[in-house]
Order: C-alpha cells, then sequence, then structure tokens
C-alpha cells in the first residue's frame, strides 16, 4: 500500500499523545519553530503541567534552532481535537502493549488519513502493535530520548512503512532540533537503547546484589568516562515505572535475563518512589522536571 505524504507540514500542527516526562519533552521540540502542538491526556492536570513545562523552556530551545521561534502548546483530554489537522502524530503513552493497540487503534480511526503515526515506544516495534491499522504504510518507530539535552532519535520501519515516510522524518526532524538515525532492520531496543539496556541492568544488578551503591556507581560513572550524572541519575530522570515496564519487556523476550535488576526496581515503584517525576527515587529531590 502506498501512503500519500502529508501536504503543508509548516501549518500544521503536530499531536502528541501523552503529557508525561517525555510527551512533553517531545512537545517542546515541536514547539521550537514557532508551530502549534497539540498534547492530548486524559488528565487535565498533566496537560497543564505540559504547557507550563514547555512555556518555561521553549524561547531558550528555540534560540538553537535554525530558524527557531516560540510556538505554543494546546493542552485536551479530547483525542479527535488534539488529532485536528495534525500531518505528525507521536504516540508517548506508558510501555504497555495492549494500551499501545487500542490507542493506535483509535489514531487509525480517528486521525486525518495522511497524518504519520509514529510512536515513541522505547522498546516496542510498531510491528506489534499495529496490527488494528488499517494502513501500517504510516506507521512508524519514533523513539526520542531526553530531548532537549539528548536530541538524538530512533527512526525504525513497521515493517509495512512506506520509504517515503522515513525519508520525509529523515529530513523535516532536524529542522525542530533532533537528529534522526535509521535502524536498518527491526531491532528491539533500536540502536542507542540497547546498549543502554545492557548499562542499566548491570548497574542495578551490582546494587541489587548489594556490591554497590547508586550514588557510588554514578560518581564512578563521572570519574571514569567525564560525563555527568551516571545511570541511576539517568533512571530517575525517565521514571522507575517506565524503567521496570522496559526490563519487564525485554524479560519477556529473554527469560534467562537475571532477575534482581526488576526486583530492586519493583520496590521502589512500590514504594511510589518513581524519580524525579515524583520527587524521589534513587535520589531525592526538591521538584518535578
Amino acid at each position: 500500500m502506498t501512503f500519500t505524504l502529508p501536504t503543508g507540514i509548516e501549518t500544521r500542527p503536530v499531536a502528541v499523545i501523552g503529557a508525561g516526562t517525555l510527551g512533553r519533552r517531545i512537545a517542546l521540540m515541536f514547539a521550537a519553530r514557532g508551530g502549534q502542538v497539540h498534547i492530548y491526556d486524559p488528565s487535565s492536570e498533566a496537560g497543564k503541567h505540559a504547557c507550563a513545562y514547555v512555556e518555561e523552556h521553549v524561547a531558550e530551545v528555540a534560540s538553537r534552532v535554525d530558524g527557531g521561534a516560540s510556538g505554543s502548546v494546546v493542552p485536551t483530554t479530547d483525542l479527535p481535537e488534539a488529532l485536528t489537522g495534525a500531518w505528525l502524530v507521536v504516540e508517548a503513552v506508558p510501555e504497555r502493549l495492549e494500551l499501545k493497540r487500542q490507542v493506535f487503534a483509535d489514531l487509525d480511526r480517528l486521525a486525518g488519513p495522511d497524518a504519520i503515526l509514529a510512536s515513541n515506544s522505547s522498546s516496542y516495534p510498531t510491528s506489534r502493535f499495529a496490527d488494528h491499522v488499517a494502513d501500517p504504510s504510516r506507521v512508524v518507530n519514533m523513539h526520542f530520548y531526553m530531548p532537549p539535552a539528548q536530541p538524538a532519535v530512533d527512526l525504525m520501519s513497521s515493517g509495512h512503512t512506506d520509504r517515503a515516510v522515513m525519508d520525509l522524518l529523515l529530513e523535516v526532524l532536524p529542522r525542530y532540533g533532533v537528529f534522526p538515525f535509521e535502524a536498518r532492520r527491526e531491532s528491539t531496543g533500536f540502536i542507542f537503547n540497547r546498549i543502554w539496556a545492557a548499562i542499566k541492568r548491570e548497574s542495578l544488578a551490582v546494587v541489587a546484589e548489594g556490591v554497590s551503591t547508586p550514588e557510588d556507581v554514578d560518581s564512578m560513572w563521572e570519574i571514569n568516562t567525564g560525563l555527568k550524572g551516571g545511570p541511576f541519575r539517568a533512571m530517575d530522570q525517565v521514571g522507575l515505572d517506565v524503567v521496570l515496564d522496559i526490563e519487564k519487556h525485554y524479560a519477556a523476550e529473554n527469560p534467562n535475563l537475571p532477575t534482581g535488576p526488576r526486583e530492586l526496581l519493583k520496590r521502589y515503584v512500590d514504594a511510589g518512589h518513581l524519580g524525579v517525576k515524583t520527587g524521589r527515587g534513587f535520589y531525592t529531590y526538591g521538584g518535578q522536571d
């Protein structure tokens, strides 16, 4: 099936589905060229927080983008309203397969016929949840890391994605200050996340086994790599509930993975300590991102 590419994208909004940690950051990047972004979340409070985050940072991000200008984000709890006129829809909901299946079935039914449907899934290929999409040639993985500080993006075909969709996104995304890299074949975890998964899992194992602490692992990381932060601070930024969902997915595909890292994460998640977004994870924080 050949997909008809969207036209007039400079004057059409982008829709982001999910106003969590990554959803608001994705919205920020697409607002950095002066356009409008619709952000949908069933929680009106999440939408308000997302807008406040974008308003706080958009001028700074736009100043670093060629042709940048401060755009706007419009929150809504109404999905059809969010999708109105959108040339690109980016799903950023939790890493739960059945939820993503339902979301993509709704997007296929409600979005315009020329809208590209992209998933920010950090571990699932879109081939796993696009089975209820009538035209899978418009579905693509578009996985963000932690923009604006980490603006790389994985692009990966669903197995049916129209080549023209990939080429359009490879051309257009850098205009928004994000840099796409194409996964040349289907890969659970895409490119960088496969490397990061090994680092993250072994860091968790070292702590789960009582060999070290999150603070010491991160301190050694900074000394030995010259990079700020460390694996545990990075997991706190992402959200420990999200990290646990991802680890469960990897374990479902590879039952031989050690259980210690997931058990450690589960203790924090069960206690409500999800990282920056709750004020406490492996570290304690004064406020939300």
